[in-house]
Parts: structure tokens; sequence; C-alpha cells
């Protein structure tokens, strides 16, 4: 219990570390903006470009500049709707709904992205319930905007989270996934244990999550590195994580394969051979080293000679259909991780022992 209870702490602690930038831009340029635009632009109520610096910065992954230039746009259409009709039939419930639905609806035939949309029609609604019939405003709400999502983008270049940081802890999550489907799999043909294969198989099923979360990652951390000079000298790192990212989804999908056949192998009258689970676990470990040797931004040397090991090695003879496969999957895997260290595809295949009868199993169905 106590263990588990450690475990979520370090993990709260990790996630919160990894956001703790983020909470301090956030923080920072929602003063600063609420500062520029009461001093410098006279606004005195100037609550749009708090907002703005929130909804650029956020705590999450995702676009930033996307997210800043859709805010601003955003704001600009609902407050120009808003005030427009506002002035003609004032304020109330029906005159919320009309300028609510003309608001997003013309936000959904310029673009159809849904913080664009939501923003137009928060705004209108701000518009329409807050601001007096007879009173202007517009374009200092327009201004406003403009200056929180300026400063948004201020804040991450300035006050950055590391993209290295980021990419790494999202990368080792998708790795640490890959490496316990493997050695899931080589403990269930070691103990011919069809309970540890049916959990190989349910851990492969869930690891497209942590696949999408590194995408994300991924996404944030080039943008970070693109915007904050302060970064610029790492992207040479960011590279490696970048030509990892597709071939690392590659070897999740070949190992789902894996663990399917590894739970089938099992029922046979010839089941996968002990041999066969060394070599799982050798690339389980290759992932790990793979892991480590990106995060210390090294040039991943190790894991590509364990994988080249692995790819050396002769196939054992006498397999069963579902040994076949496996065997044909783990190879996918190699080429796939090989990949990830910064070969090509031609080079990463031309690894591997020829074989006599190649699978025809689609290895990225």
């Amino acid at each position: 219990m106590r263990t588990k209870l450690s475990d979520h702490v370090r993990e709260r602690l990790g996630t919160f570390g990894l956001v703790a930038p983020s909470i301090a831009q956030c923080a920072v340029g929602a003063a600063l903006a609420w500062t520029v635009a009461i001093q410098l632009l006279g606004h005195a109520s100037p609550f749009f470009a708090p907002i703005a610096v929130l909804i650029c910065v956020g705590v999450g992954l995702g676009q930033r500049l996307r997210r800043a230039a859709e805010l601003v746009v955003g704001v600009s259409l609902g407050v120009g709707v808003g005030d427009l009709l506002v002035s003609w039939i004032g304020s109330g419930a029906w005159q919320i709904a009309l300028v609510v639905a003309l608001a997003m609806a013309t936000a959904v035939l310029l673009d159809s992205g849904a913080l664009f949309v939501a923003q137009a029609g928060s705004s209108a609604v701000l518009v329409a319930a807050l601001v007096p019939a007879s009173g202007g405003g517009g374009l200092d709400r327009m201004a406003d905007a403009l200056t929180g999502g300026v400063i948004g983008i201020a804040a991450v270049a300035l006050l950055p989270a590391s993209p290295l940081s980021i990419a790494a802890k999202h990368l080792s999550g998708v790795l640490d996934a890959l490496s316990t489907v493997l050695e899931q799999a080589a403990d269930a043909i070691e103990r011919r244990d069809v309970e540890v294969a049916a959990e190989a198989l349910e851990e492969a099923r869930s690891t497209q999550g942590a696949v999408e979360e590194f995408e994300r990652a991924l996404e944030t951390s080039k943008e970070i590195i693109m915007i904050s000079p302060l970064h610029w000298h790492r992207r040479t790192r960011l590279a490696r994580y970048e030509t990892a990212a597709v071939p690392v989804d590659l070897a999740l999908r070949n190992a789902r394969v894996l663990s399917r056949r590894t739970l089938a192998a099992l029922g046979e009258a010839n089941p996968p051979p002990t041999s066969l689970a060394e070599a799982l676990r050798e690339v389980s470990e290759a992932a790990l080293l793979l892991q480590l040797e990106l995060a210390a931004g090294r040039e991943p040397a190790l894991a590509r000679q364990a994988l080249l090991a692995v790819a050396a090695r002769e196939r054992p003879e006498r397999l069963g259909f579902s040994a076949h496969v496996i065997t044909a999957q783990l190879r996918s895997i190699v080429v796939d991780l090989l990949q990830a260290t910064g070969l090509d595809y031609d080079a990463a295949a031309a690894t591997l022992t020829p074989l006599d009868a190649p699978s025809d199993e689609n290895a990225h169905g």
C-alpha cells in the first residue's frame, strides 16, 4: 500500500514539475497583461487580456500559436457580432440566443476549430450580457485580446518549459509500455502462462493513448524551441525525438500483433521456444536503453548495438504458425527501433538474418 502511495506521489510530483513552468507563465502573463491594458491602453476593466493569456499558454499540451490566433480572431469575431447586434436589438434572453447563434455560425463557416468557435460564442455572450446596449468598447476588447495573446506568446518564449523534458517524459511512457508488453510476452512463453499472455495483450491494447500524448508533447516541444531563443541550441537533441516518433508508434502496433499471437501460440501443440523469450527480453531492454540514451542527449549507440545483436541471430527451426508470426513481429519491432535510433528503413531491414519463409502477416495492421 505504501509503495503504491509513494509511486502515486512521485508521479504527481513529476507531473507538477512538467507543468510548473506553464503555471508560472500563466500567473506572470495574466498580471502583466492586466497591467499593460490598464496602464498603457487606458482600459478600465480589461478582463479579456488575462483571459487571453490563460487560454494561449494553458497548462496542457497543444499548439499554442494556433490557440493564440484562434483566440484573438474568435474573440474579435464574437465581440464584433455582439456589439453590432446589441446596439440594434438590446440585451435579454432572446437577444443572447440570437447573438450566440450568429457568432458561432459565422465562426463555423470561417474555421471549424473548437477553440475558435467557442471563443466567438463566449465573447458574444459576454458582450450581450455585460455590455450596455449604448456602450461601445468593441475595439478596446479586441485590443485586450490581442494584448493578452502577444504577452502569452512572450511568456512562453521568455519563461519556457524545457522542451526536452516534455518530450522525454512522454516518450518514456511509450517505450516503458513497449518494454512491458515484450517482457510480459517473454514471461508468458517461458512459463506457458495464458493469464500472463492475456495481460500482455491487454497492456498492448492500452498503449495508443501514450502514443497520442507523446505526439502532442512533441508538437509542444517543437513549438517552444521555435519561439524561445533560450532553447534554440537544443534543436539537434529534439530532432532525435522526432526521428523516433513514427518508428516507436509502429513498434507498438507490431507489439499488439505479437502479444495476440503469443496468447494464441500457448494453445498450440508446438508452443514458442524459450529462445524466443530471450530475444523478446533483449529487445525490451533495448527499448529502455533507447529511452535512457535519448534522455541523456546521447546518440543511441548502445540501443542500436543491442538491436543489431538480435537482428543477426539465427531463427529457430520448426516453429508453429503463431510462433512464426511472433518471430516476424519481433523482427519488425527490431527494424522499427533501429529506425528510431537513426537508421533508415533499408539499412535497418538489411541487418536482419534472411528468412526462407517470411510471414505474410500485416505488421502494421
